[in-house]
């Protein structure tokens, strides 16, 4: 949702998303973002005991549920699988059988799952989960005409037919720069971590900046975990009796953060002069707590979605979900509503692609016909610990996505 390896797992294993499967990636040959944060950390769903059912629901239309349900990742695998069986009793007649494949959170594990599920009749993949099994599934669904929903946060896996249903980082870049720009501050610095993650939103932000006809004043790439030098080199720029710039755009993790705080504050940043703007990653508490990013804002997914999911979530499986498992049961109620409405074409490209989007449990989003994705997003202010509403998620998905 960068250069993650086993010091970021470690590091969002006590943030606001608990997953140590979708981190890992090192392990599985691929490379994913860090996801929107929730304010509070959710246990993780232990994981699916020996014997679960290999199928789920009795209906006519099979889907592939391709999952790491073994390995590592199995505890986001179970949270996933269960909100996908939550969706299934919510539908509507949604006349679907899910083939519960595990992929051991292995490449070869996504392409022997997805071949099986396949022979099985699946006329839909939803999953697998990382960026590497992502890839292995979609190079057995495509040739054959299927459609993959994965929940990959690498964007360079999403492909015509390969759709990503998670939480991108590209749209919470456009989100916060328009509202941003919209506010009245079209000058911009930024502080960008050297990792994936941050080459990612760099050329998001690079291009969503001259579309809202704002100015990039400078671009300081720092080592993860280590801003102070590049700080340094910025600070004339932000400080002093006339900045240069009006808004800095910050995005890390809430470690990262830490640091650059301190070294913000040392350098004589003021906030409330230069507004530090970010992404989902923000949203936790330990950020909401530091000097530097009071009066902040980033972009996320509306929480209240996620508080009523995870209140069903909790009565029937007696815990919580991790917070990606909305994404699981926006998958399936998407299967079930699509194949109610449109028939021999429920997973047609086209019908997945369809401009107006589908509503989600956090808000609505859309597949674009690459196979990356769009959402309403809300805007959040940080102030004394905690944050506001300053600009609601819209109910809609304009033209540019947002």
């Amino acid at each position: 949702m960068g250069g993650i390896g086993l010091d970021t797992l470690r590091r969002f294993g006590c943030s606001g998303v608990l997953l140590a499967g979708l981190l890992a990636l090192g392990a599985c040959g691929g490379v994913d973002s860090p996801v929107v944060a929730t304010r509070t950390a959710p246990p993780e769903a232990p994981a699916a005991p020996p014997g679960e059912p290999a199928t789920l629901g009795t209906g006519s239309v099979k889907v592939a549920l391709i999952l790491p349900l073994s390995g590592p990742g199995a505890a986001v695998g179970a949270s996933l699988r269960n909100a996908a069986d939550l969706a299934l009793q919510e539908s509507q007649s949604p006349d679907l059988k899910l083939l519960v494949k595990d992929d051991r959170g292995t490449p070869d594990g996504a392409r022997e799952a997805a071949a099986a599920a396949l022979a099985e009749g699946a006329e839909l993949v939803i999953g697998p989960l990382f960026a590497a099994t992502v890839q292995s599934a979609a190079t057995t669904a495509r040739p054959a005409g299927k459609p993959v929903i994965a929940f990959s946060t690498d964007a360079s896996v999403a492909a015509r037919g390969v759709y990503l249903l998670s939480f991108l980082p590209q749209p919470e870049v456009d989100r916060i720069i328009d509202e941003t720009t919209q506010g009245g501050r079209r000058s911009f610095v930024a502080l960008i971590p050297e990792t994936t993650y941050g080459n990612a939103v760099e050329a998001q932000f690079r291009e969503a900046v001259a579309r809202r006809g704002g100015r990039v004043v400078a671009i300081e790439r720092y080592p993860a975990g280590n801003p102070a030098a590049a700080i340094g080199r910025l600070a004339p720029l932000m400080t002093g009796p006339a900045p240069q710039a009006d808004a800095l755009f910050l995005p890390d993790t809430p470690d990262g953060l830490s640091a650059a705080g301190a070294a913000l504050t040392r350098a004589g940043f003021n906030p409330a002069r230069v507004r530090p703007v970010g992404t989902a990653v923000w949203n936790d508490p330990r950020v909401f707590a530091l000097p530097a990013f009071q009066g902040g804002w980033f972009a996320a997914a509306d929480p209240a979605g996620f508080t009523g999911f995870s209140q069903r979530y909790r009565a029937r499986f007696g815990a919580d979900p991790v917070r990606v498992a909305t994404l699981a049961y926006d998958a399936v109620s998407l299967a079930a509503a699509l194949n109610r409405q449109y028939g021999s074409q429920r997973f047609a490209d086209t019908t997945l692609t369809n401009p107006s989007g589908f509503a989600g449990i956090d808000g609505t989003f859309r597949f674009r016909p690459e196979g990356t994705s769009d959402r309403t997003l809300a805007v959040f202010e940080i102030r004394g610990g905690g944050t506001t509403v300053v600009s609601p998620a819209p109910r809609a998905l304009g033209p540019s996505g947002m």
